[in-house]
């Protein structure tokens, strides 16, 4: 089978990209934690790259992507990858390796469950956390992956999420806010950032990584990759500039960190919509992911719900607003393959982009929330106040990130 080598070449750059957000992820979550937490928030996202990456491995290519056309699971045919040769192609239109697509779409895996544990930083034992991160997998982001991308039941309603608005953003968004509830709040509140460098870092790695999340989606190159690609671009830009604009506004003086947030939060909700959706489009998302994000953020702080890097905020309300904007903005005349969103005539397209997201917003918060409850049963999840008083670094981990003076 000879293989289309530029869409190759390129989906290897994609699948690199998107590993590289995880790592990306942690120095953004370790910059905005405390001096005595860098190492244990940073430590959770590089291990779901190992241990999800088994998983995927073992079962999770298999439960998303082979059989179970519109149901909740696929089957276990390719279990370990069983059946799978190095010549496979992904399919008659798409003439790239199958195992590339394996490997892309395990970088999606990867980072999400890594996404929920800037809720609960410097509160988690990291042995329950790894039994988390595997219950979570298996029971919440496989099966709604499979019914979103694998031919399963919400694609079955003619639901589209280009690259992870409901399958990666809502689930990560829905299960912090879960997990904030069940773990209560810090006994040592430390809500300044200790390097905004870091975060800084952080951001430029999510940015970048970002392309390869959204413009790599199309799993080709043609003119819909680059239309994900700019659209991807200005709906951060746009979304940075709003939030940084409110906040300059609210606090008298221009953040750093609120420029920062608010790209992300334009990331997060151009995700679902960014190979449907206009350019215009790209600038309203952006707008909205700005300002509903923030007023978010500010809801959680009112609340004094303890997510301690605003994952609900960015991610669960980011991923729900964009999956909404996806319902009224998608059309046809930029992506034939698409859908006419409810502004270009489809009620019923927005009605189910609007149920599916929903539905999985509300299943991600009860498993979560159920599966810390089931877990905490067995082994603390919860750290005692000693190590919280301590440092997670050095009361877990045996490490620090700096020396103390």
């Amino acid at each position: 089978m000879q293989f289309d080598t530029g869409n190759t070449g390129f989906m290897l750059v994609a699948t690199s990209l998107v590993m590289l957000m995880t790592p990306g992820l942690a120095f953004f979550y370790g910059g905005l934690v405390g001096r005595k937490n860098v190492l244990s928030i940073m430590i959770q996202s590089f291990a779901s790259m190992g241990w999800t990456t088994f998983l995927w491995w073992a079962v999770g290519y298999t439960l998303v992507f082979s059989g179970g056309a519109g149901g909740l699971y696929g089957n276990l045919d390719h279990a370990f990858l069983m059946g799978i040769a190095p010549t496979d192609v992904l399919s008659v239109n798409n003439n790239i390796p199958l195992l590339v697509f394996i490997a892309y779409q395990m970088m999606f895996a990867i980072i999400t469950p890594a996404l929920i544990t800037g809720a609960f930083a410097n509160r988690v034992r990291f042995g329950p956390y790894m039994i988390f991160l595997t219950v979570w997998l298996l029971f919440v982001y496989f099966p709604i992956a499979h019914m979103v991308w694998g031919g399963g039941l919400f694609s079955t309603w003619g639901v589209l999420d280009f690259a992870g608005g409901t399958a990666v953003h809502t689930t990560a968004g829905f299960a912090a806010l879960a997990s904030v509830l069940f773990v209560g709040r810090r006994k040592v509140v430390d809500n300044e950032p200790h390097s905004i460098p870091l975060v800084a870092l952080g951001t430029a790695l999510l940015w970048f990584g970002w392309y390869g999340f959204n413009a790599g989606s199309e799993l080709r190159v043609d003119e819909i990759t680059a239309l994900a690609f700019i659209n991807t671009d200005i709906a951060a830009s746009l979304a940075a500039l709003t939030w940084l604009g409110i906040s300059w506004i609210v606090d008298k003086k221009p953040k750093f960190v609120g420029l920062l947030t608010g790209a992300v939060a334009g990331l997060v909700a151009i995700t679902p919509a960014a190979g449907y959706v206009s350019i215009t489009g790209a600038v309203i998302i952006g707008l909205l992911a700005g300002s509903i994000c923030y007023l978010a953020v500010m809801l959680k702080n009112k609340l004094r719900l303890d997510d301690a890097l605003d994952v609900w905020g960015v991610h669960g309300v980011g991923g729900v607003l964009g999956c909404i904007c996806t319902g009224l903005l998608a059309t046809k005349v930029w992506n034939p393959s698409g859908a006419n969103g409810l502004f270009f005539g489809d009620a019923h397209f927005f009605l189910m982009e609007t149920l599916s997201v929903f539905i999985t917003a509300i299943y991600a918060f009860c498993f979560t929330y159920a599966a810390l409850w089931l877990i905490n049963k067995f082994t603390p999840v919860k750290v005692d106040e000693k190590s919280e008083l301590e440092g997670l670094d050095e009361s877990l981990h045996g490490e620090t990130a700096y020396e103390m003076i």
